[in-house]
């Protein structure tokens, strides 16, 4: 029975994705039935999954030592959750904002092939398998960036392509000198390489594995590979760009935790030149992004600037290799997810309801909008972590970790880069909701939106901003989830 539900997850909306290319032009309440029927079916199978045991079983082999295996375990549960319950909120939100832009039926199409390839990739059993999803995760996706088809969209999916492609063949390569180096390509808590053969080849593995990481970490957006996000972000359309940043990126994250932990092992890296360069570009990547995101005035772009952050937040958690640290980024998977779907949604119900591409055009917003706002503030409150909001537990947990791992200078250097980062993601958020509910004498009235584009726009939205608060007030339950798959793996 788990084993059928492990399938279902990759196969439902796989073939959803290829159903949905099949139907009819013009048939919109058929398109949106079926897609939310293939998504409702994929969270229901997904929900079931986290009360099935772990789990491993090969599929096939594409030759006598390439094969394609399945793994079901607690890291696959957080990565299966967050992309299920994400895109099922982007999808009811795109049925309105979709409407009149026309290519439901391909955006659609590619939103399931997209979902069914993470879903693939989350349940991986080994490099291969992962690879394999890896790419096909990238090639489903691009085409939500160049939707709307315009010169500028196809030069930023093109841009995405090349990145993800070029750092999936530095990760390629690692692959290659692992399955020399190690007894297996499996994933296995602690590592796969065999001592008798590493020994001698210890410097060059690691600078092996280092370029490895950095080529999973194009997808995540790691400095000097994150130039695509916020020339994707602001293209794609609204629901494409939330699950971008709150999902997609996470490809990188996860591959970057299966080749540490299940392939590599902490112990071969920690202390070494290794870990504290991870750190050094993680960290810069975290500061970078914040400054670059307060200094944007494009709206989408402020906040593809932010997501370059977020994500080396949890970067840096699997970083510190302690289970405290790799807790806190997990716990920060699921609430930047929610978080940045929420954000980005709130952004294109301003451009599609008001026009406003830019901060600066969303003064008085709080009153032709106001659900919306309130949303908006909700996640961005959490984004910032003002406790007791969800990114204030992540970020707790990241700084416990750095604080705890006895690293020279990274101990004390990563709460005080987060610090930083929190205070410049107040200023790059916050003066939105200030100016949009207080906005002064002078400012140009917005026309009022009674209806905010409709219930399916903003009530997902309102969703997503309450469930950021409440995540953080109630979340006893994720932290021993995520302890427990981040032990697991020491």
């Amino acid at each position: 029975m788990t084993n059928a539900l492990i399938l279902a997850a990759v196969l439902l909306p796989l073939a959803g994705g290829v159903l949905v290319a099949l139907l009819p032009e013009g048939r919109k309440r058929l398109l949106h039935g079926a897609v939310l029927t293939i998504l409702l079916a994929e969270a229901a199978v997904v929900t079931a999954l986290f009360f099935a045991p772990d789990t491993a079983f090969p599929l096939f082999s594409m030759t006598d030592t390439l094969r394609v295996n399945v793994r079901m375990d607690g890291v696959s549960r957080i990565f299966l959750a967050v992309g299920a319950y994400a895109f099922l909120a982007a999808a009811i939100y795109a049925f309105r904002y979709l409407e009149h832009g026309g290519r439901e039926r391909s955006f659609f199409a590619f939103y399931l092939l997209s979902l069914g390839a993470l879903a693939g990739m989350d349940l991986a059993g080994n490099l291969i398998t992962m690879y394999l999803f890896f790419e096909l995760v990238t090639l489903c996706s691009m085409p939500l960036v160049l939707h709307d088809r315009t010169e500028e969209s196809i030069r930023a999916a093109l841009k995405y392509l090349f990145y993800s492609v070029a750092g999936a063949f530095l990760a390629l390569c690692a692959i290659f000198f692992l399955g020399k180096y190690g007894t297996t390509l499996d994933f296995q808590p602690g590592g796969v390489l065999d001592p008798a053969l590493v020994r001698g080849y210890e410097p060059l593995l690691r600078v092996v594995v280092f370029l490895g990481v950095l080529g999973f970490g194009a997808k995540a957006g790691l400095y000097p590979l994150h130039g695509w996000l916020p020339t994707a972000h602001p293209v794609a359309p609204a629901p494409a760009s939330a699950v971008l940043s709150g999902v997609i990126a996470k490809a990188g994250v996860l591959a970057i935790l299966r080749l540490i932990y299940h392939c590599v092992g902490v112990d071969f890296l920690r202390g070494t030149w290794v870990q504290y360069a991870w750190l050094g570009l993680s960290l810069l990547t975290v500061f970078m992004g914040s400054m670059m995101a307060y200094r944007e005035k494009v709206f989408k772009k402020r906040l593809a600037f932010s997501s370059v952050s977020q994500i080396s937040y949890v970067l840096t958690g699997l970083f510190l290799l302690t289970p405290v640290g790799l807790q806190g980024g997990l716990l920060h998977v699921i609430f930047h997810a929610c978080i940045k779907v929420c954000l980005f949604m709130a952004a294109g119900a301003f451009i599609h309801c008001l026009g406003a591409h830019r901060v600066d055009e969303l003064q008085g917003v709080g009153k032709a909008m106001p659900k919306t706002l309130w949303a908006f503030t909700l996640g961005a409150l959490a984004l910032v972590g003002i406790p007791p909001a969800s990114g204030f537990i992540s970020k707790w947990y990241l700084a416990e970790g750095a604080l705890s791992s006895g690293l020279p200078v990274y101990s004390w250097l990563v709460p005080v880069v987060l610090l930083i980062s929190a205070l410049l993601t107040a200023g790059y958020l916050l003066p939105i909701t200030i100016d949009g509910f207080f906005p002064g004498k002078g400012y140009k009235t917005l026309p009022a939106r009674n209806d905010e584009g409709g219930a399916m726009t903003w009530a997902p939205i309102l969703v997503l901003g309450v469930a950021a608060v409440l995540m953080g007030l109630f979340s006893s339950g994720l932290s021993e989830l995520t302890a427990s798959a981040a032990h697991a793996l020491f």
